[in-house]
């Protein structure tokens, strides 16, 4: 499809979709709620130690994939082959499946604050019938292009960056003035305990300073191309670990950590800084249920249709039907995305007829994440080590060092990232066999059926291509 039938979107735009794809400002209160001030500093060396490289390697495979339609599949296909390449990016489409299911109680939570200034305890069933029609509603959107998602990012990078400002400067002027924050600011408290199960909170952090990879879908709608990308991207990176980083110190001003909760934490903190300042703690609370609806509701369209780019448009023609691959004319595989609602559906109704409240209902999706949720930065990580070894003469404009800088970052990346997704996996005081079950067997399951079914299809490439080149026998 030629650049001239796509969308294109400027500079800020793609910042913006980045943003809204990456920073989410709930991550800041979960992660406050599980590990206190210490986030802080883990966010930071997340931010230093895995995200800035990670965008790094994601730039290089840019460069060095100029013509790529939305990334992930061609960079692993030259390092890992084809068979690997697809089920890189089998999972990181089927990963947001469960995604999904564990957001949109969360994105209805938000609009319930938004309308009725608190939060309203639908039942599973009604939450899911809920959930089916919003999600619904950002497929349709997501089919639109790059330039739809580029104006809906835009508004919510607005909307969440004048709320972050907002928050850090009612908390600077408090501090400044004679108020004493609710949970001492100290290096005592900023210190974390390394234990197995702060091991497998980090898998947690790692994937909030995530998602890079998500804005490289939409290289070819960028203007400047790969050029601007690369630029764009870094910017965004150290942007983002430094507003987490920020956000995660001051979380904490005027709300001890103990009386936060996960669906209305940031309206929380933003009522007892409505308190502080003599505000009224309603109206503070609906405004800011507003803008976080609108920036999980814009982010879920950029996840909504990110995946579904990665997986379906690039792999080679006839693994799925004809149509389902089929790309419009703003570059998305419109009949794929369909069938994703369609899974989505499915698991929706299973979660609220299966639930008996939607706490456990978000519980149950979370489980099914972590077992894949760092499966697809992985194939990322092993495929860049095995690019720099076999393929470092690959013209590219941007490499992230020399040769061994490069494999020996990744190398302690993927380090990490196995220590930290199996403190996850199997976190302290679950059912191990429960933990195995739902975190190991479901996704290795998962994972066999796709590196069987391109096997199938690879075999039957192969037999139709010698029987093709089999010469004709004389009459």
């Amino acid at each position: 499809m030629s650049q001239s039938m796509r969308g294109t979107i400027g500079k800020f735009a793609l910042l913006a979709m980045t943003f809204a794809a990456v920073f989410n400002v709930r991550n800041i209160v979960n992660n406050n709620i599980e590990l206190g001030l210490s986030s802080a500093p883990i966010f930071m060396l997340a931010t230093v130690v895995y995200f800035i490289p990670f965008v790094f390697i994601i730039a290089e495979f840019v460069s060095a994939n100029k013509s790529s339609e939305s990334g992930m599949y061609d960079w692993l296909k030259k390092p890992l082959g084809t068979r690997m390449a697809y089920l890189g990016s089998f999972l990181y489409w089927f990963v947001n499946l469960f995604w999904f299911v564990s957001l949109l109680p969360n994105v209805i939570a938000y609009a319930s604050y938004a309308m009725l200034g608190y939060e309203y305890s639908f039942s599973p069933m009604l939450t899911s019938v809920i959930s089916i029609v919003l999600f619904a509603a950002a497929t349709h959107i997501s089919t639109k292009g790059a330039s739809w998602l580029g104006k809906i990012a835009g508004l919510v990078a607005y909307g969440v960056f004048a709320l972050f400002a907002i928050y850090v400067l009612g908390a600077l002027l408090a501090l400044g003035g004679d108020h004493v924050p609710a949970q001492p600011i100290s290096l005592a408290a900023m210190t974390p305990t390394v234990n197995w199960a702060t091991l497998g909170i980090m898998c947690w952090i790692f994937q909030a300073a995530g998602g890079a990879e998500t804005a490289a879908a939409y290289l070819n709608d960028v203007k400047g191309g790969h050029k601007s990308f690369v630029k764009v991207i870094i910017t965004a990176g150290i942007i983002i670990g430094a507003m987490y980083a920020i956000g995660s110190l001051l979380v904490n001003v005027f709300v001890p950590r103990e009386s936060l909760t996960y669906a209305g934490g940031m309206v929380e903190i933003f009522t007892g800084m409505a308190h502080y300042f003599q505000l009224s703690e309603t109206l503070v609370g609906r405004f800011v249920g507003i803008v976080l609806f609108i920036a999980m509701f814009g982010s879920m369209m950029m996840w909504t249709s990110a995946p579904v780019k990665i997986h379906f448009s690039e792999i080679p023609k006839g693994v799925y039907g004809e149509k389902t691959t089929e790309l419009n004319e703003h570059g998305v595989p419109v009949r794929a995305a369909w069938w994703q609602f369609a899974f989505v559906f499915a698991m929706l109704v299973v979660n609220g007829f299966g639930s008996e409240s939607v706490q456990q209902m978000m519980n149950t999706a979370i489980n099914l994440t972590a077992g894949t949720a760092m499966l697809p930065p992985i194939f990322i990580m092993v495929a860049y080590f095995v690019f720099r070894w076999k393929h470092d003469d690959t013209p590219r404009d941007f490499r992230m060092g020399s040769r061994k800088v490069g494999m020996g970052v990744v190398s302690v990346l993927i380090v990490i990232f196995v220590v930290s997704m199996t403190a996850s996996a199997f976190p302290p005081g679950v059912d191990l066999m429960r933990a195995f079950f739902i975190n190991v067997f479901m996704t290795a399951l998962f994972s066999v059926l796709a590196y069987w079914w391109i096997s199938r299809f690879e075999r039957r490439q192969a037999v139709r291509a010698q029987a093709s080149n089999r010469p004709a026998r004389a009459g």
